[in-house]
């Protein structure tokens, strides 16, 4: 094979991946996974499948995960024409300690060669029989054959999963007369051996503006629901969500945290004063929860307790935002926490209730019809706004007087980036003027975080002028810097050095500096998975450019009005030309938070049309 045929672009293919799970007793029930492949790579940017990293997991109580049986051999035609077999030198395998919860056992493949085939094989045993091996149908390279073997011991029963868009060929399951004996017992037990086979899998490519790529792969997965003991005495491990109502509610680690008022009530009290309205009594307490708390940087549901985190000013996501719980709750309003799964963690499967899942909480209050949602952990949002890792599907909703809940993530409001440009060309080539540039919602958090990260005003302006060399600010005046809720101004006094004179026949002028996008971020022919905006969002432009008398505009960036369908947003160029005076406008609006892979091909297209316009100049001549 020189290439395949499948995708004439990939740089390796697997020809074979087989994987093989079964029970085993040693001490204790074991997961054995015996796994091989096959692996043909074409060019020299195939060698990275040469290099591999197997994760292994370690748990308490001394169990873990390991890794036997390693081999592996690289075969490949030399320069006299002979096929070379090398076979891996198992001294070379290294394990290494990522954190506490997983090591990486690492290997490469000896003498890659464009044109090789290399083949490794191993078998991994783990204790964590709750956890059946899932198995990943797909990669980032293609796979012609991909085939997964599982057998289960009747004693164990698992909700099997498949996601994925193409489709699975699984067998029939077969029975297996007195395959296992376990727990201490000389009794026999049948299992079930399923095969699961897929084909032409095409490689799994990522692309801009989607969440974690555990949500896309195509991946089949195991999760214990019911087992039997020795005894014969069945056991039920599948939750469901009144029991882990009540499980977390009343934990220590938890629950009881949040019954902890007393850590606030005097000091909430003391804040609130005589207030009396709702929404002003959230967003004080919240303000002082944000401004008290320093994070620490870690994520997670448990907090490590909000007593000794407020005494510290410092905590992780769970002493921050339980703590904004319980100063509320402490203050009379309705307020409860939030658990999720972070846009990189994965979307979480809401068939079985799994706490493990969920990776970060927050607080959501309601206040008359109405309820927001608040993370006090970023000194930069304000009250009612998420930070975008959060706006990912569904949260679920913790109470002590009534069952949880789902609840939407969604962004409650738009990201706006406006520009106003009011310009004058002189006759030596120089651009004078003023920039205004306003940021709303996300834009102006995320705009207030960049400036906040300089040790002054003046270094961020500093930085600026830095990165457009050829333009001067001559002065400068920012609003509402601290003031999070309000809309954060930019205004700017300019030179550019555009030109080094007037006194040639023709001269160039792009207008979209400020918002100038030269790639379109989507480049799949088509796309299997919605494409995740997370919020929507709007950039304005708007130009008046005063151009010398003897000039005239003899070409300019083409108007436009095109939309996406079922109003998902639009793109607008306008201009005007008067005497020697521009006047452009430019909109592009995205009005939705998620497009779905059938409209992928029109999201696309727009951006080309946008991509063509931003490329395209005034031109200016000289009047004769």
């Amino acid at each position: 094979m020189k290439s395949y045929t499948g995708d004439t672009s990939a740089h390796a293919v697997v020809l074979k991946e087989l994987g093989n799970a079964y029970f085993k007793i040693q001490q204790d029930s074991r997961i054995i996974l015996e796994y091989t492949v096959r692996i043909k790579i074409f060019d020299d940017k195939g060698f990275d499948e040469g290099n591999v990293i197997i994760p292994i997991y370690k748990g308490d109580n001394l169990k873990y995960e390991s890794v036997t049986n390693v081999s592996g051999t690289t075969t490949y035609i030399d320069v006299d024409g002979k096929k070379v077999k090398a076979s891996l030198d198992t001294k070379s395998i290294i394990k290494e300690n990522k954190n506490k919860n997983w090591d990486l056992v690492k290997f490469t493949l000896p003498d890659l060669h464009e044109g090789c085939i290399i083949e490794y094989s191993y078998k991994l045993t783990s204790p964590f029989i709750f956890n059946f091996r899932s198995w990943e149908f797909q990669s980032d390279i293609p796979k012609i054959e991909s085939k997964y073997v599982t057998t289960i011991p009747q004693v164990y029963h698992y909700n099997i999963s498949y996601k994925g868009p193409y489709e699975l060929i699984a067998d029939l399951p077969e029975l297996m007369k007195d395959c296992f004996t376990g727990g201490g017992s000389d009794l026999k037990t049948d299992c079930w051996k399923n095969t699961y086979v897929l084909d032409s899998i095409p490689a799994f490519v990522e692309e801009a503006y989607m969440t974690a790529r555990s949500n896309f792969l195509s991946t089949i997965n195991f999760e214990l629901s019911e087992y039997t003991d020795y005894m014969g005495i069945k056991h039920g491990v599948t939750k469901e969500w009144k029991n882990i109502d009540e499980e977390l509610m009343s934990s220590d680690v938890f629950g009881k945290q949040l019954q902890k008022k007393d850590v606030f009530a005097t000091e909430i009290k003391a804040l609130l004063g005589k207030q009396t309205d709702e929404l002003l009594k959230a967003k004080t307490i919240f303000k002082h929860i944000q401004k008290w708390f320093k994070w620490d940087g870690s994520i997670g549901i448990y907090p490590d307790g909000l007593r000794k985190a407020y005494e510290k000013r410092s905590g992780n996501i769970a002493d921050i935002n339980l703590s904004l719980v319980s100063a509320m709750t402490s203050a009379g309003l309705f307020c409860e926490p939030v658990l999720l799964s972070t846009r990189n963690n994965g979307i979480i499967n809401k068939l079985y209730p799994v706490v493990s899942d969920f990776n970060y909480v927050i607080a959501r209050v309601v206040i008359g019809e109405k309820s927001y949602l608040m993370d006090a952990s970023d000194p930069f949002l304000p009250f009612g706004l998420l930070p975008i890792q959060c706006i990912n599907d569904q949260g679920r909703v913790m109470s002590f007087t009534r069952p949880s809940f789902w609840i939407d993530l969604k962004a409650t409001h738009k990201s706006v980036d406006s520009y106003s440009l009011v310009l004058s060309l002189d006759e030596t080539g120089k651009i004078k003027g003023k920039l205004t540039n306003f940021s709303i919602g996300y834009e102006a958090h995320n705009k207030r975080k960049r400036i906040k990260k300089f040790n002054s005003v003046e270094e961020y302006i500093e930085d600026l002028d830095e990165r457009y060399p050829k333009m001067k600010i001559l002065k400068s005046e920012i609003s509402n810097l601290d003031s999070l809720e309000s809309t954060l101004s930019e205004s700017y006094e300019i030179e550019i050095d555009a030109y080094d004179n007037l006194n040639q026949e023709k001269f160039l002028y792009n207008p979209f500096l400020m918002v100038k996008l030269t790639e379109n971020p989507f480049k799949l022919a088509e796309r299997l998975y919605a494409v995740d905006w997370g919020i929507p969002s709007e950039t304005r432009l708007m130009l008046s450019l005063t151009f010398p008398d003897k000039f005239r505009v003899v070409s300019s960036p083409a108007t436009a009005r095109l939309g996406l369908p079922l109003d998902g947003g639009l793109f607008i160029t306008t201009q005007e030309i008067s005497d020697n005076v521009i006047q452009l406008s430019q909109r592009t609006l995205f009005n939705k938070s998620i497009y779905t892979p059938e409209e992928y091909p029109y999201l696309k297209e727009l951006f080309n049309k946008i991509v063509d316009n931003h490329k395209t100049d005034f031109v200016f001549e000289k009047k004769l």
